[in-house]
């Protein structure tokens, strides 16, 4: 609608500049908002204002001009009014609205989608957590976040492809090799003093049990370095089929999986640090390698390869970011820890470094998890190793709610996910009283069945009173909700809508009666909520959450 109206604006101003009633010829960008108050009109605009300077006359006599030219093209708008120094609300008419339900049916499971994106290729990169141990629920919520925006970036016309970085290469391997080891040799009776900087999970107790299982002690046989090596393999190669079971059981599946181990092995980090040194962006100063981040904005320059000459993990950012571009990406999304939130200017650096746009990188953070129950914080102890696993919050709550929880707020902001309030099977619990919603026009469509009645669009302008005026408005608007979601890269703006069209529908049922004995009103009804339940389930849909026929 927002693009239909901004449509009908730039023809009018063509036409006041054809007649001279205008006189710049400047198309500024027209913003359409929809008015905090009803009565301000459906959508409001303040074109006029914009071109005022331009025009050297005062805004509310632009609108004027304007509003006649606009007033008298054809019967979309209801009517258009003057408001303040030279806003301009558009009303639009009803039998315009009642029209875009038709649209909904006829897209059927397309509507919301778009061409917003123009097949822009976008890598969505996300979860990524280190094959050291399995997914926590910071985890979890970071999977459903990178998830659903690579859904809704595709349902805008973007071609996605997601991504899981793999960080096999580093200290965090060499620990876990080495804790594995540790344990292994205790469960076979040696005295061993395990460091504090292990890692203490009872999974790696599990690993080590299972190695004596298949191998006894072949691992005490070998020297310790060689062994600690192996047990780093083995365990990562564990561990990181555990991940991949855990997301697909919480409906995550990434396109393609890509090892950090990979870029040392194939000489893409020593190429990209040759690459940016050619470029005259790296410097040695006290024996280390450092990356002048600082031309690019970033508070100081930040070291890529150390005194030692091993590699921080800059350099494979460096090179792996580089590797992303070379392959076609037009946008690389990174969906990280709000704890990384410091590093986001350095890879901004190397982006600009690279001869692009540093927009062309963008970074989702995810903020922290608080768990509770019934509103009582749960304790966790990660010194000893303890957390609360993603697959016991899925296993708890189920699929659905997980994902909806993690998603209904910014990213970027604290979550209290209630465990409790997560199962509760009534309206206070957010994705049942979404999920109730589409359930609820299931059964009414079974007993309209029963009773022979089905939906019909022959008699729409039957629809008129201020609860269908407000449903329809609901309606229509996804596609923009969803369209907007994918270009701010904020998957929150989804669930958000979802819970605000749920209440829409509760509160038409519950003042409305659907299947009376007026047959036109009574079909025209049925169509409206056919409509609801359609764009209900496409909603749920992006965010990886179904859409029960029955509760």
């Amino acid at each position: 609608m927002k693009n239909e109206i901004r449509a009908r604006v730039v023809k009018s101003l063509e036409r006041c500049y054809a007649n001279c009633s205008l006189s710049s010829g400047r198309i500024p960008e027209i913003v359409i908002e929809v008015p905090n108050h009803a009565d301000h009109g459906d959508y409001a605009s303040n074109i006029a204002m914009a071109l005022a300077r331009a025009e050297k006359k005062p805004p509310k006599k632009i609108a004027e001009i304007l509003v006649q030219e606009l007033a008298g093209s054809d019967r979309f708008f209801e009517r258009i009014e003057i408001a303040g120094p030279g806003f301009i609300n558009f009303f639009i008419n009803k039998d315009v609205w009642r029209e875009s339900l038709r649209k909904i049916v006829d897209s059927g499971d397309d509507f919301g989608k778009s061409t917003v994106g123009k097949g822009t290729r976008i890598q969505v990169e996300f979860v990524s957590a280190n094959p050291t141990g399995p997914l926590h629920i910071g985890h979890g919520r970071g999977a459903a976040t990178g998830d659903a925006i690579a859904s809704i970036l595709t349902a805008a016309g973007f071609d996605v492809v997601r991504e899981y970085y793999i960080n096999d290469a580093g200290n965090q391997m060499d620990t876990l090799g080495r804790s594995v080891y540790l344990r292994y040799r205790e469960l076979l009776g040696q005295t061993v003093e395990f460091p504090e900087n292990c890692y203490q999970g009872n999974y790696i107790r599990d690993i080590a049990r299972d190695l004596i299982t298949k191998f006894g002690d072949r691992y005490l046989e070998m020297p310790e370095d060689e062994a600690i090596r192996q047990c780093s393999k083995i365990g990562g190669d564990v561990i990181l089929k555990g991940i991949k079971q855990d997301l697909a059981d919480f409906g995550v599946v990434h396109d393609t999986w890509f090892s950090e181990q990979t870029l040392f092995d194939s000489g893409k980090v020593a190429d990209s640090i040759s690459y940016m040194r050619e470029k005259g962006l790296l410097y040695e100063n006290e024996g280390a390698l450092w990356f002048r981040t600082t031309d690019f904005g970033d508070d100081k320059d930040r070291v890529v390869v150390r005194g030692n000459g091993v590699t921080t993990y800059f350099a494979s950012d460096i090179a792996y970011h580089r590797e992303k571009f070379e392959q076609g990406f037009d946008i690389v999304v990174d969906v990280w820890g709000a704890d990384h939130h410091g590093y986001v200017p350095r890879l901004k650096s190397v982006v600009q470094g690279l001869g692009r746009n540093p927009d062309d990188l963008k970074i989702v953070l995810v903020q922290l998890v608080a768990l509770l129950r019934d509103g009582a914080p749960v304790a966790m102890s990660t010194r000893s190793g303890e957390f609360v696993t993603l697959k016991e919050v899925v296993d708890e709550v189920g699929r659905d709610a997980a994902r909806f929880f993690f998603l209904m707020r910014r990213s970027d902001s604290q979550l209290d996910f209630d465990l409790e309030l997560a199962k509760r099977q009534n309206s206070e619990n957010p994705v049942y009283y979404v999920q109730y919603a589409h359930a609820r026009i299931c059964s009414i469509f079974e007993s309209a069945c029963e009773k022979g009645l089905s939906p019909s669009d022959s008699s729409l302008a039957c629809l008129g009173t201020p609860d269908e005026m407000s449903l329809i408005k609901m309606l229509s608007v996804f596609p923009e909700i969803v369209a907007g979601s994918a270009l701010c890269f904020e998957p929150h703006r989804v669930p958000y809508y979802l819970q605000e069209l749920a209440g829409q529908f509760h509160s038409f049922y519950n003042r409305n009666r659907v299947l009376g004995e007026d047959d036109e009103l009574t079909s025209s009804r049925l169509y409206l909520l056919k409509c609801t339940a359609q764009v209900l389930k496409n909603g749920l849909l992006l965010l990886g959450v179904s859409a029960p026929d029955r509760m």
